[in-house]
């Protein structure tokens, strides 16, 4: 039996001659840029804390507010898209997180940081559907690799946020943040240019006419269910991953004495890692099949997992980046897989992945910061560790690579 959909896939979605890999690169930068100025509001919160006196209940709800505007957001906008492209709405969603960057900076009180907060969830929730959409357009049928490189320059991103915020931010104050407004002008103009191409190829495509209807070969029983499996790993990939993301410097600074700056260069040693393992993802979905790929990397990290929560300093280090590695390879994998499974709709499910993914994060920051307020940050990783033993369930994933001949 042959599960192949991405036969069914429109013209439009794949790239028509080649990879393109300046604009995989252009948007891959983009990527970049947009998650180094968000993962600066995780990098900041032992600053913010200190400044404002605040428990981790309150920690785990600016990650909330960030993660939620763009979770419910990015479904509807890549919805809508799928019908009505926009491609000039990318430069306009970094105007988002520059103005919820400039607003931080000046922040005098909590609410004003949760309004922050909220305008860099919006930015995120208008570019992550649009600017995975052109990385399946540029992708020349390498939807892996293509997902792959647009997911690496992310996760370099975040990973550069810590580490920048440790050297301009944390000697000198959070006012110090608006200096990453240049950054956010940089990825605004670098969109414009894939604005412009992605506009040439919607007109291009209405000049050839309108493309075939993309058909799921599944019953829709079974891509139901596959959808619904895909979404509990996201949960369990992401509801740990906010563990490290949010709660890591914490976690280090109460249970091994590190400074605040200490702490952030191991937490970039860890985001460094997730960047790592974003780009062996997808090009190894590619050849062997995107099943084993998400079977390996959720399943496969739960020994680590396990054991981060009793090792001393520098095997919690080693861990980490371990378990950032294997664990990050799955959503490459588990994004183009739901993306074969509804052939068509590369908005809606990007933007309904990517919100999950971010929606996970915001409701485990704010679960797991009332959990580590009433008990300790110690329980919160011996919790946490059992989560990828959700893995077990992608043995019930379809098969939907067509058979080598």
């Amino acid at each position: 039996m042959t599960d192949s959909i991405e036969s069914k896939i429109p013209p439009k979605e794949s790239a028509l001659k080649g990879t393109a890999f300046k604009v995989l690169t252009a948007i891959s930068v983009s990527h970049l840029l947009n998650d180094m100025l968000q993962s600066l509001i995780l990098a900041i919160y032992p600053l913010l804390q200190k400044e404002f006196t605040l428990s981790f209940t309150q920690i785990g709800m600016i990650t909330l507010t960030y993660q939620v505007t763009a979770s419910l957001l990015q479904p509807l906008i890549g919805h809508y898209t799928d019908k009505h492209p926009k491609p000039y709405s990318l430069p306009v969603g970094m105007g988002f997180t520059l103005a919820g960057l400039l607003l931080l900076a000046v922040a005098q009180s909590f609410g004003v940081i949760l309004i922050a907060a909220a305008l860099v969830g919006t930015g995120s929730s208008v570019f992550h559907p649009e600017s995975s959409r052109v990385a399946r357009m540029a992708s020349g049928g390498r939807h892996g690799l293509a997902q792959s490189l647009f997911q690496v320059g992310g996760n370099f991103g975040s990973a550069l946020g810590p580490l920048l915020a440790a050297v301009i931010i944390a000697p000198y104050g959070k006012g110090n943040v608006a200096w990453f407004s240049l950054a956010a002008l940089l990825g605004m103009v670098v969109l414009l240019q894939v604005s412009r191409w992605y506009s040439h190829q919607q007109q291009l495509a209405k000049k050839r006419g309108p493309a075939p209807v993309a058909v799921s070969l599944l019953p829709k029983r079974t891509v139901v269910k596959s959808l619904t499996i895909l979404l509990v790993l996201v949960f369990s990939k992401y509801f740990y991953l906010t563990s490290l993301s949010s709660y890591y410097t914490f976690y280090l600074i109460h249970k091994f004495g590190v400074s605040i700056q200490e702490a952030q260069f191991h937490l970039f040693a860890f985001l460094l890692a997730v960047a790592a393992g974003t780009i062996l993802g997808g090009p190894i979905g590619d050849k062997i099949g995107r099943k084993y790929v998400i079977w390996v990397s959720i399943l496969g990290v739960a020994p680590f997992t396990l054991l981060l929560p009793h090792a001393n300093l520098l095997w919690t280090s080693v861990l980490s980046v371990i378990i950032g590695v294997i664990l990050a390879s799955a959503f490459s994998a588990i994004l183009v897989y739901a993306q074969e499974l509804i052939p068509g709709k590369v908005g809606m499910v990007s933007g309904l992945f990517f919100g999950l993914a971010f929606g996970m994060g915001g409701l485990g920051a704010a679960v797991l910061g009332y959990v580590a307020d009433k008990t300790s940050i110690e329980l919160v990783y011996q919790i946490c560790a059992f989560l990828p033993l959700l893995g077990i369930l992608t043995a019930f994933l379809p098969n939907l690579e067509r058979k080598s001949t």
